[in-house]
C-alpha cells in the first residue's frame, strides 16, 4: 500500500490548515497540494510546493517584450508563441516541488536529468522499508531484438511464473539479509552504510525533487514519450496530470508542439517537399540511413 492511514492522516491534516496569501495560487494545483497520487504498487507522487501560473510565464516574457504586449496578443496565444519558439526563461519562473516514492532503478533513471534540486532519503542513517516493485505480469517482457534499450514481446506462462518468483525470492531474501546485518540480537551490528549495499535496485526510496517549468517540461517529454521504460513513464503521466491542472495553457502548449509534435531533420524537410510535388521517395533516395528513415516513417505515417 503506498499511503499509509498514518501518512494519510497527515495529508489531511496539511490540506485542512489553510493560510492566507499575496502571492499567485493556481486553483488546480491547489487540489493537488499534499494530495499523494499512486504510482507503480508502492509508490506516489505529490505535490509539496508550488510557484507560479500560466500568468507569471506571461508576466516574465512582457518584462523584456515591453509594456502593452498584453493588449495584442492574449496570454494563451504568448504562450503557445514562446513554446513554438523555443523560449526558455519565462518558463522558469514557475517551479514545482515534489515527494516522489519510487523504486531505486527508476532513480537513477530519474537523476540524470541534472537540472533539478534533489534531496533523497539517507540508507546511511535511516533502515529502508521492506518495499520492492514487482512487476504486473502483463510487464514482464523480453529483450528487444531492435532495440537495446527496450523490450520485446511479453513473457508468458511458465516463463513469466518463474521470473516473478525470481524477483520476489531475490528481493525477500537480500532484505532479511540487509535485517539481520544491522541488527545482531543486541551487538553493534554493520553499520547501515555498508549494509545498504546488499539491497536490489527494485526496493523503494524517496526524495524531494523540486524543478523548474522549463526543465519539468525537458523530463516529460523524455520521459512520458511511449517509448519511455514503462516503470518512469508512469511517473511521467502522473506529473502531466498535475502539472495540466497547475498551468493549462502552458501545458496545452506543451502537449501539441512537444508531446503531439514532431522534429524534422533538414533532410527529412526535402523529402516532406519533394512528396508533395508528387515524386516517389525512398530511402535510398533521401540520404537518410535506416534507422533515421524508419523515424521519419513513423512521424509521417
Amino acid at each position: 500500500m503506498p499511503i499509509s492511514p498514518e501518512q494519510q492522516a497527515e495529508i489531511a491534516a496539511l490540506r485542512a490548515t489553510a493560510q492566507p496569501t499575496l502571492r499567485a495560487v493556481s486553483a488546480g494545483m491547489e487540489a493537488h497540494l499534499y494530495n499523494a497520487h499512486e504510482v507503480l504498487d508502492h509508490g506516489f507522487i505529490r505535490v509539496i510546493d508550488y510557484m507560479g501560473d500560466d500568468a507569471a510565464i506571461c508576466q516574465a516574457a512582457r518584462v523584456s517584450y515591453g509594456k502593452g504586449t498584453k493588449s495584442v496578443q492574449n496570454d494563451t496565444g504568448l504562450i503557445r508563441y514562446l513554446m513554438r519558439h523555443w523560449h526558455s526563461t519565462p518558463f522558469e519562473m514557475c517551479e514545482i516541488k515534489l515527494h516522489v516514492k519510487l523504486p531505486v532503478f527508476v532513480a537513477r533513471q530519474w537523476i540524470r536529468h541534472r537540472t533539478a534540486n534533489v534531496n533523497e532519503y539517507s540508507a546511511r542513517y535511516s533502515i529502508l522499508d521492506r518495499e520492492f516493485y514487482i512487476p504486473e505480469a502483463d510487464k514482464l517482457a523480453a529483450q528487444s531484438v531492435i532495440n537495446n534499450q527496450g523490450r520485446g514481446e511479453a513473457l508468458t506462462g511458465e516463463e513469466a511464473a518463474r521470473v516473478l518468483e525470481y524477483l520476489k525470492g531475490d528481493a525477500a531474501r537480500c532484505y532479511d539479509h540487509y535485517a539481520e546485518m544491522i541488527d545482531q540480537e543486541g551487538q553493534q551490528g554493520l553499520a547501515r552504510e555498508l549494509a545498504r549495499m546488499n539491497l536490489p535496485a527494485n526496493i523503494y526510496t524517496q526524495w524531494y525533487w523540486k524543478v523548474d517549468l522549463h526543465n519539468l517540461f525537458h523530463f516529460l517529454r523524455l520521459r512520458a514519450d511511449a517509448h519511455a521504460q514503462y516503470e518512469i513513464r508512469v511517473y511521467a503521466d502522473a506529473i502531466c496530470k498535475v502539472v495540466a491542472d497547475w498551468v493549462p495553457a502552458a501545458y496545452g502548449a506543451f502537449e501539441d508542439y512537444r508531446l503531439g509534435g514532431a522534429n524534422l531533420s533538414g533532410k527529412a524537410i526535402d523529402c516532406v517537399r519533394r512528396m508533395l510535388k508528387g515524386e516517389k521517395v525512398t530511402q535510398e533516395t533521401s540520404g537518410m540511413s535506416k534507422g533515421e528513415w524508419r523515424e521519419f516513417e513513423g512521424i509521417i505515417g
